[in-house]
């Protein structure tokens, strides 16, 4: 299994992209116009902020779903047993934020943002007419103007060696949303799972730009682009002793869009939050 490394500024690099996305739901760009600079401030200083006590007075919302969530309180990956090792935190523009990460946190936002709708409007030119004329409104639209699309600063935290045996810095799983935008983090571990059951490192080399499909596009795309499961292996020697950040923008559509016959967005969204345990 080939995980394509693109280059954005390439000739044909939305048909490279959005080929690497349909036959592994994994593509990864280089040359992209996010800011790397920004990414590293990013990492270094909610780094910063896990590491202080301020994290608990941001408690995480179970109504609005934003905030900090704790190892205790973070999630549980359909079907597993045990809680991921991980801890993070939930900006929506919004939503509640420290008052001296919230700008840089926008910022990030934005500019994922902005490109994460001229991918959809890549993944909608290059998906063939017999799937796109399933699709309810253009792939680009059903992300504007949402309030539900979501970025996630999070933190693997050293391992301790007390860590219950089988439990992963984040197990096996899918994303919920249309897409995942995600710089290469500061550490290695991440994993994509083969059609033949393999498990393979995804490229991420620092600068690097990787993205995912997440179910609700498997879903609209009737399986065409699909939810590949990936995870997060825990390190081993020195990369054990430290932290590992990581940024996922997740794409979320507008709660009245219609995914399927079967799904709105809200629906899903609901369905997936009680499987996950971060909502009753």
């Amino acid at each position: 299994m080939q995980v394509q490394v693109v280059d954005y500024r390439a000739a044909d690099a939305a048909e490279q992209f959005t080929r690497s996305l349909h036959e592994t739901g994994f593509g990864v760009l280089v040359n992209h116009p996010i800011q790397q600079a920004l990414v590293e401030k990013i990492y270094a200083d909610w780094l910063s902020f896990f590491n202080s006590n301020e994290k608990q007075q941001f408690a995480f919302s179970k109504e609005t779903q934003d905030g900090y969530f704790s190892t205790d309180t973070s999630e549980t990956a359909k079907g597993a047993a045990l809680k991921d090792i991980k801890e993070y935190f939930h900006y929506y523009p919004w939503g509640r934020a420290p008052s001296e990460l919230r700008a840089q946190a926008q910022a990030y936002f934005e500019q994922a943002n902005g490109l994460a709708q001229e991918l959809l409007s890549w993944v909608e030119r290059f998906t063939p007419a017999e799937i796109a004329q399933h699709y309810r409104e253009p792939l680009s639209d059903m992300i504007k103007d949402s309030k539900l699309t979501l970025l996630r600063v999070l933190r693997y935290p050293p391992l301790t060696g007390q860590e219950p045996a089988g439990a992963l810095r984040a197990a096996a799983h899918g994303d919920i949303n249309l897409l995942t935008i995600l710089p290469a983090a500061n550490e290695p571990g991440l994993q994509v799972q083969g059609r033949d059951g393999a498990w393979f490192d995804v490229p991420c080399d620092f600068g690097m730009l990787i993205i995912n499909i997440g179910d609700m596009l498997e879903e609209a795309s009737q399986g065409y682009y699909p939810s590949t499961q990936h995870r997060v292996v825990n390190p081993s020697g020195e990369g054990a002793k430290r932290s590992r950040i990581s940024l996922p923008l997740f794409l979320h559509p507008r709660n009245e869009v219609v995914l399927s016959d079967r799904y709105t967005a809200d629906e899903y969204l609901q369905e997936r939050l009680r499987e996950l345990g971060v909502k009753t």
